[in-house]
C-alpha cells in the first residue's frame, strides 16, 4: 500500500490566504488532530489482530499514511492561521481523548465487525475530503483534500479486502450476516458525535470556552455538514452498503441513500436554528 504523494509534493507556492474560509479552517484543524492520532489506532488494531501478521503490516502502513494526512492538514492550518500551534493542540487532544488501548479484542464484538467499522470510517473520510475538495476555493487545500480523499478510498478497499478474507475463511472467525454488518455500520455512523471529533474541535480551536461535548460537536457539525453535496453522501453510503453485502443500486440501497440525504439536510436545518 505505497503512498502516492509526500509532504514535499504539496504546492505551497499556490497558497492563497484570501480564499481561506474561516469556518472551514476550524473544521480542518479538528480533522488534522484526528488524522495525526493514528498511532493509537494502530496500537488498538495490533491488539485486536494479534496473530494476523498480514493485517498488522497493512495497519502499520495505513497509520503512516494517516499521520501524513494529519501533518499536511496541520501545515495548511498553520499557513492559514499563523497563531495555530499544532503541537500544543495535539498534546491537548491526546490528553483529553484516548482509545481503549488496553483492549485485547474488538469493541465491535469480532474482528470481522472491527473491519466493518473501519470500512465505514474510510467511507466517511473519503466523502468528507471529497466534499472539502469540491467546496474550497483555496488551491492548496483543494490539492491536499483531493490526495487524502484518494488515499481514504484505497484504505477502504484495503479494509474491505481483509473483511472479505474473514468472511470467507471460517478459521478466522464466524462470518457475519449482512444485517449484522449493517447494525455495526449504523452504530459506527452514530458515533460521529462522540468525544473524538468534539474534543479535536475544541483543542484545535483554542479551547476558548469550557469543554462541552454537545456544544463542540454541534459547532463542528455546523461547519462540516454544510460541505456535502448529494453525490458525496451517495458515494459514501454506496461504499458502506457494499461492505455490508447490499447492492447499492438495489431498492434497499437506493432507499437508504435517499433517507441518508434527507437526514443530513434535516440535521443541517436543526443546526442552523440552534
Amino acid at each position: 500500500m505505497a503512498s502516492h504523494w509526500h509532504l514535499d509534493d504539496i504546492p505551497w507556492a499556490q497558497f492563497d490566504a484570501s480564499k481561506v474560509d474561516p469556518d472551514l479552517l476550524r473544521a480542518v484543524k479538528a480533522a488534522a488532530l484526528v488524522e495525526h492520532n493514528a498511532d493509537d489506532y494502530v496500537t488498538y488494531l495490533n491488539n485486536v489482530f494479534t496473530e494476523d501478521a498480514a493485517f498488522r503490516a497493512a495497519a502499520r502502513q495505513w497509520g503512516v499514511e494517516e499521520r501524513q494526512h494529519g501533518a499536511a492538514l496541520a501545515a495548511w492550518c498553520k499557513r492559514a492561521d499563523p497563531a495555530f500551534d499544532p503541537d500544543r493542540a495535539m498534546a491537548d487532544f491526546v490528553a483529553g481523548y484516548r482509545l481503549p488501548l488496553e483492549a485485547e479484542s474488538s469493541v465491535r464484538g469480532s474482528r470481522a465487525g472491527e473491519l466493518v467499522a473501519r470500512c465505514v470510517v474510510e467511507c466517511g473520510t473519503s466523502s468528507f475530503y471529497s466534499a472539502i475538495r469540491d467546496s474550497t476555493e483555496e488551491p492548496v487545500l483543494r490539492w491536499i483534500a483531493g490526495k487524502i480523499a484518494a488515499d481514504e478510498f484505497r484504505h477502504y478497499k484495503l479494509f474491505l479486502d481483509h473483511l472479505r478474507r474473514y468472511q470467507q475463511d471460517s478459521r478466522l472467525g464466524k462470518p457475519l450476516g449482512r444485517w449484522h454488518r449493517l447494525r455495526i455500520a449504523l452504530g459506527r455512523v452514530n458515533e460521529a458525535s462522540d468525544d473524538e471529533l468534539a474534543m479535536a474541535y475544541w483543542c484545535g480551536n483554542g479551547k476558548s470556552e469550557a469543554y462541552d461535548r454537545d456544544r463542540q460537536s454541534r459547532a463542528y457539525a455546523r461547519r462540516a455538514l454544510g460541505l456535502y453535496r448529494f453525490e458525496h453522501v451517495q458515494r459514501g453510503l454506496n461504499m458502506a452498503l457494499k461492505a455490508c453485502d447490499f447492492d447499492p443500486q438495489g431498492r434497499f440501497g437506493r432507499a437508504l441513500t435517499k433517507i441518508g440525504w434527507w437526514l443530513l439536510q434535516r440535521r443541517r436545518r436543526a443546526l442552523a436554528q440552534a
